[in-house]
């Protein structure tokens, strides 16, 4: 071959990767392409069929310990991690670059549904949807969404993936800015692809739950249509769940929630300037271990006691210092993600042997929706069972999938019937 033709051959494979139209069996994780306002992604992989029904069959199961009944994957998916700009609202709008994952089914449909995707809380910086192999949650969520034609985006959130941040965990305006860019992104990212999507809806698990309801009221706020939203095992409102840890610990209450406190705290203080905020919530003997843990060092997880009176200075337990704390007004003012009107269908699903998340807070979003005047009914918690925190999430899953077939099906007006005999909600497009 001439040098000429083969410097032909090499600037069209760089154009063709540029301009978004290389195969994806031909693209390889040195092809970034550019799009508008600095947003560039890069192919990562594609699963097939086999390995996304692996995952339902196989890999899920034994992960979160339940086999409910998936719909089994009908297509590949590609796989490709999106690079975006962001700014930090906590920070002054801070500007910064975040990173997540977009999946598009490798099929012939030109419009296909859109979920966005929140996951939970992770140890591990990489453990997040833009790096799909080191998270068995996002795996599950590819396999019976992205398997079945839906595009599966997911913010890795400031702080994960290839964010330089640390990380903010809990923080709800950063949150809420970290999945709105994403999703500005993955759209700027279809539309170089030549690709669309119809229907908007929302799925997060435990974290990812918190997260999913704060970008609801984002997007709500905002003026866009979301067609449903789904969470599982969701703490809608953190300080009531802390202060239960705290002040009514449960007999099955996990010995990890210690690491809430230390995430979010060490959060806060980074996100809302607040120095010495984590020094005055944890004890000193258990301080540099807690930063190991922050800072993703994960060997630190194994020094940090299960019992919160070891970790937690003795004053936390009392319900009046821990409410009037700098940590717990914070918590109690910036960590709340149900106290709108919402008009969104949304459902919080919740287990009944759930470590983490209470009964009480599984249902608290639907509480405080129907305690408005004659009730908005907009809002329903449904049972998973006598799950487990994991257990609830894989349960909920095909649950979601089920749901938001009906929703992407329907017509404006039309009203669907929720799986809980005698409740309606409305399924708004």
């Amino acid at each position: 071959m001439s040098r000429r033709l083969l410097t032909f051959g090499i600037v069209l494979v760089l154009a063709s990767c540029r301009w978004g139209i290389a195969p994806a069996a031909e693209a390889t994780e040195d092809c970034v392409n550019e799009v508008l306002s600095g947003v560039s992604y890069r192919f990562i992989g594609q699963w097939d069929v086999e390995k996304l029904n692996h995952i339902l069959s196989l890999d899920a199961p034994e992960v979160f310990g339940v086999s409910p009944s998936y719909a089994p994957a009908r297509n590949a998916v590609n796989l490709y991690r999106v690079t975006y700009p962001s700014v930090i609202p906590e920070q002054g709008n801070k500007p910064t670059l975040a990173s997540g994952l977009l999946a598009i089914p490798d099929n012939a449909a030109d419009t296909m549904p859109m979920l966005s995707y929140q996951h939970g809380t992770v140890y591990g910086k990489d453990e997040v949807p833009s790096f799909p192999e080191r998270s068995p949650e996002t795996q599950l969520v590819l396999a019976q969404f992205a398997g079945q034609g839906y595009v599966v985006i997911g913010a890795d959130y400031f702080g994960m993936g290839l964010s330089q941040e640390p990380e903010g965990y809990l923080v709800k305006a950063s949150h809420q800015q970290a999945t709105y860019d994403m999703l500005r992104a993955a759209r700027a990212v279809l539309a170089h692809m030549h690709r669309s999507t119809s229907k908007l809806l929302l799925g997060g698990w435990s974290q990812g739950g918190f997260v999913t309801m704060a970008f609801l009221e984002k997007l709500e706020n905002a003026g866009e249509t979301v067609a449903g939203a789904a969470t599982a095992s969701a703490p809608v409102d953190i300080f009531l769940g802390l202060n239960g840890f705290l002040q009514f610990p449960r007999a099955n209450d996990a010995s990890w929630v210690s690491t809430l406190f230390i995430l979010s705290a060490f959060s806060f203080e980074n996100y809302y300037n607040v120095p010495g905020l984590t020094r005055s919530l944890i004890n000193d003997e258990y301080y540099d271990a807690s930063r190991k843990l922050y800072d993703h060092q994960t060997a630190g997880a194994a020094q940090i006691p299960g019992d919160l009176h070891k970790l937690i200075r003795a004053d936390y337990f009392k319900p009046y210092f821990f409410a009037a704390s700098a940590y717990g007004r914070l918590l109690n003012g910036k960590a709340t993600a149900y106290r709108w009107v919402i008009k969104t269908p949304v459902r919080n699903y919740y287990g009944e042997a759930d470590e983490i998340i209470s009964v009480g807070l599984g249902r608290l979003a639907m509480s405080y929706q129907e305690a408005m005047g004659n009730g908005n009914h907009a809002v329903e918690a449904v049972s998973t069972g006598a799950t487990n925190h994991r257990g609830t999430f894989a349960t909920a899953v095909p649950l979601w999938k089920t749901w938001f077939d009906d929703l992407k099906g329907a017509e404006d007006g039309t009203r669907l019937r929720s799986e809980i005999p005698g409740k309606r909600i409305d399924a708004r497009d």
